[in-house]
């Protein structure tokens, strides 16, 4: 597969914390991501941020759970991003989900990875 030109990117952003059916929510968004044939999907963690709430999500030192800002990255065509909106708009209950315009420079997949 290789993909170069025009394309969408997906970012979404959760909290660690967030769940989807007993799972850590980034670790179901990119199975699902997976499962959809998506080009790709990576999760990045926050050392600072905050959403809708106003809350302030930070890194502590002791703390048991920290719920530190999650960003997920996903890029694909148009028409697999359009496809995965629906399935994002299920799964995430408290975030924010936006997409953007961007131009891939080199993607190639080899049949074998």
């Amino acid at each position: 597969m290789k993909l170069v030109g025009k394309a969408k990117m997906v970012r979404v952003h959760i909290g660690e914390d967030d769940e989807w059916r007993g799972t850590p929510l980034h670790e179901a968004i990119v199975a699902r991501c997976r499962e959809m044939d998506i080009a790709g999907a990576t999760v990045y963690r926050g050392i600072l941020g905050y959403g809708a709430n106003s809350r302030i999500h930070r890194r502590k030192v002791f703390a048991l759970s920290e719920d530190l800002p999650l960003m997920i990255a996903i890029i694909d065509t148009e028409e697999k991003i359009a496809a995965l909106l629906p399935v994002l708009d299920e799964m995430v209950e408290e975030g924010l989900v936006a997409v953007s315009d961007v131009e891939v420079i080199k993607y190639v997949h080899s049949k074998g990875s």
